[in-house]
């Protein structure tokens, strides 16, 4: 199924569903993995742990935070395609990326790290069907489909890797 399959549009994650081309979901995953996404390596790690403003995260904070989110977004989908109604919670995502260790990490053990959670995102929707795909359920707030979590999972790096790229790449 595509992007344009998803009906409702639901508000807020939007903005990472629109980020992604009109193509079958497997698709997506395959042109948008982590390796196509995050590429640029070398500025990445001339980057380093460097941040443009106080406060924010560096690029191993967002790298682990992209990962938090997918395995957030896959349970959800996880849930829905299963049928199961229970509403489920938002989440803080500033409280997870402050009891992290990326300190202690590279981008490149993020990144093996992504590519991981990554195959077993893929897994989970390859054997989905479009029933399964179609079906929703409410997640912070929002009603929204299992097909639609798969789209903000493949646009969530996407939206952060420009963020990377408009206020960090400068830096270097």
């Amino acid at each position: 199924m595509k992007r344009s399959d998803i009906s409702p549009m639901p508000l807020f994650f939007d903005r990472y569903i629109n980020l992604v081309d009109d193509v079958d979901i497997l698709e997506a995953f395959d042109k948008y993995s982590p390796n196509n996404v995050f590429q640029s390596l070398d500025k990445l790690l001339a980057v380093g742990d460097r941040v443009y403003m106080p406060g924010k995260w560096t690029i191993k904070d967002i790298i682990q935070h992209v990962i938090d989110n997918e395995r957030i977004m896959a349970y959800r989908a996880l849930r829905f395609s299963r049928k199961d109604s229970t509403v489920l919670p938002g989440y803080d995502e500033e409280l997870l990326a402050a009891n992290t260790n990326t300190a202690q990490r590279t981008i490149g053990d993020l990144m093996e790290e992504f590519n991981i959670v990554r195959a077993g995102t893929l897994a989970l929707f390859k054997n989905m069907t479009n029933e399964m795909l179609q079906r929703s359920g409410v997640a912070y707030q929002n009603e929204i489909s299992a097909l639609a979590l798969a789209f903000v999972i493949v646009g969530h790096p996407i939206h952060h890797m420009r963020v990377i790229e408009e206020r960090y790449f400068p830096m270097i």
